[in-house]
C-alpha cells in the first residue's frame, strides 16, 4: 500500500502515562501488589487516597465484599502499543494472589495522554478495540475544552470526584514530563 502522507509529515506517537487501578478486600495487604507493580512498571509518581469501592457488586462473589481501590500513576513514559503487554503482565501478578482460585486482587493497567484515558479489558465488547494476546482497549474518557468527559461505558470508580481529580493530576504531572524535555 502506497505512503498517504509525504515521509516528512509522518506522525509521531507520543510515549503516554501509565496508570493502574487496584481493587482489593480489606482484608488483603496493597502494600505486596504495589511491590509487584513497582518491579514492573518502575516508580510510583502519584497514588490516590484509598477509597471503598461501593459502585458494583461484580467483584462480590470472587473477592468478597468491603472492597477498597487505589489508583497509582507510575513515573516513566511507556509507548501505548505496549498496553497488551502490561496488561497480560498483570494478570500474572493477579495470579500469585489467588487464593482458593479467587482473586484477592484486581488489577487495572490503562494509559492517559493529554486527550485521553485508555484502559486495557480482557473482555470484548462493542466500544473495544482488539490490541493482540486475547486484550482490548478502550478509550475510558477523554479531555477536552478542560475537563474530563465521560463516555456511557465509563467507570464510576474513574467518573467520581476523586478519579477526576486523580486524573486531572496525571495529566498535569505528564504534560510537565514533556515540558522538562523541552527544557
Amino acid at each position: 500500500m502506497p505512503c498517504i502522507y509525504p515521509k516528512s509529515d509522518k506522525p509521531k506517537v507520543k510515549p503516554v502515562k501509565l496508570i493502574c487501578g487496584v481493587l482489593f478486600n480489606r482484608n488483603s495487604i496493597p502494600e505486596i501488589a504495589e511491590d509487584k507493580l513497582i518491579a514492573l512498571l518502575g516508580p510510583i509518581d502519584l497514588k490516590s487516597p484509598i477509597f471503598d469501592f461501593i459502585f458494583t457488586d461484580y467483584y462480590a462473589s470472587e473477592m468478597g465484599n468491603n472492597l477498597q481501590k487505589r489508583f497509582y500513576s507510575f513515573e516513566h513514559l511507556v509507548m501505548p502499543n505496549m498496553l497488551a503487554d502490561i496488561k497480560n503482565d498483570t494478570i500474572k501478578i493477579e495470579e500469585e494472589f489467588l487464593i482458593d482460585g479467587n482473586r484477592a486482587v484486581n488489577l487495572d493497567p490503562g494509559y492517559l495522554e493529554e486527550s485521553k484515558l485508555v484502559l486495557a479489558s480482557t473482555k470484548n465488547f462493542s466500544h473495544r478495540i482488539y490490541l493482540r494476546d486475547n486484550i482490548w482497549a478502550e478509550v475510558t474518557m477523554r479531555y477536552a475544552r478542560g475537563k474530563w468527559i465521560t463516555h456511557d461505558w465509563t467507570y464510576p470508580d474513574y467518573s467520581q470526584e476523586l478519579g477526576i481529580e486523580f486524573l486531572s493530576k496525571v495529566r498535569k504531572i505528564y504534560k510537565g514530563q514533556f515540558e522538562d524535555q523541552d527544557n
